[in-house]
């Protein structure tokens, strides 16, 4: 009787102790925390990131990530002094910051290919590059704004020096140009539809109809060098859910469009859902999956900035992206 009282004493602690250490494993799954912070407020160029938290896919990797907003000091700089995991910015940005030694690196194409271009109402009569001259460009006052316009211009026997260029500051594309800008440098995919919803009717100038150095890569996601050395398993889980995001943002529209507005509810909701059909295509376009980056894309651009004294040396660009982190 001792024997057997002893045995079954035995196997119930076998089993309590069992119990207890799945307990123990459940206890100490840990969920990494993230942080994601964006070029500018909400919109539809983010709409996979808020796929991807609406849908499980960064829990599903076990990341709990927060997405913010970038403040004054941009979301290339947070990112690269480490006060970030990843964020939103563009090919111009990182290849700047390159130069001057900051570890930045983009790790996927947001949109695969430039849908940005200089926008005035067509009572302005812009038509073309040539008729910048005399007119008043709206912008945030960065150097490339008049490289960009100076090299369109030339082409056409015009020259920037005939531009008024001002700071538009937190005015919005549509108070200006009626205030006192004619034209502004805009992404088609939000105010250009947001235009279209005024009907405000356009004169659209895109970047890619002048040359094929300014179809680059705007925008992507970055990270930093460190993060890269140090936790590239966490980049790989991070672009396994964003990749899922943008790619339920192809196929389903609508529901992503629903999905943004619902995340961040201050949003015009029939601008979200526009935007999102209009972009939604773009997102891939011609490549052969999302995120993909070419290092042709890489090689044009930077040449360019190079050759307008926008970069203070030449870019490598084998440093300055990768795809390493997609999914296959």
């Amino acid at each position: 009787m001792k024997r057997v009282a002893l045995f079954v004493v035995s196997v119930g602690l076998f089993f309590s102790l069992t119990a207890c250490q799945g307990d123990d494993t459940n206890q100490t799954e840990t969920v990494e925390d993230i942080t994601m912070v964006l070029d500018w407020t909400p919109n539809t160029n983010h709409t996979g990131l808020y796929v991807a938290e609406a849908l499980g896919y960064f829990e599903d990797e076990g990341l709990n990530v927060e997405i913010t907003l970038p403040g004054e000091s941009g979301a290339a700089q947070v990112v690269a002094s480490g006060q970030a995991d990843f964020g939103i910015a563009a090919q111009e940005a990182i290849s700047e910051a390159r130069t001057q030694d900051i570890p930045l690196v983009s790790i996927a194409a947001v949109i695969q290919h430039n849908t940005s271009g200089f926008a005035s109402p067509v009572e302005k009569d812009i038509t073309s590059p040539a008729d910048f001259a005399g007119k008043t460009y709206g912008g945030w006052g960065a150097p490339v704004e008049a490289a960009v316009i100076d090299a369109l211009m030339k082409d056409e026997g015009a020259s920037v020096d005939d531009v008024n260029i001002v700071n538009m500051g937190n005015s919005d594309f549509f108070t200006a140009v009626e205030r006192d800008i004619d034209f502004a440098w805009i992404y088609y995919a939000w105010t250009g539809i947001e235009a279209e919803l005024r009907n405000l009717e356009l004169n659209m100038l895109y970047l890619t109809d002048y040359s094929e150095k300014l179809d680059y890569y705007t925008p992507v996601i970055a990270t930093n060098e460190t993060m890269i050395e140090e936790n590239p398993e966490t980049i790989r889980k991070f672009m396994s859910a964003v990749s899922k995001g943008y790619n339920y943002a192809i196929d389903n529209p609508e529901e992503a469009a629903a999905l943004l507005v619902e995340a961040v509810p201050d949003l015009d909701e029939e601008l979200v859902h526009a935007s999102q059909e209009w972009l939604s295509p773009r997102y891939q376009d011609d490549a052969a999956k999302w995120g993909i980056q070419e290092v042709e894309v890489w090689e044009n651009y930077s040449e360019w900035m190079y050759e307008n004294q926008l970069l203070d040396r030449e870019l490598d660009v084998e440093g300055s992206f990768t795809n390493e982190f997609l999914p296959e």
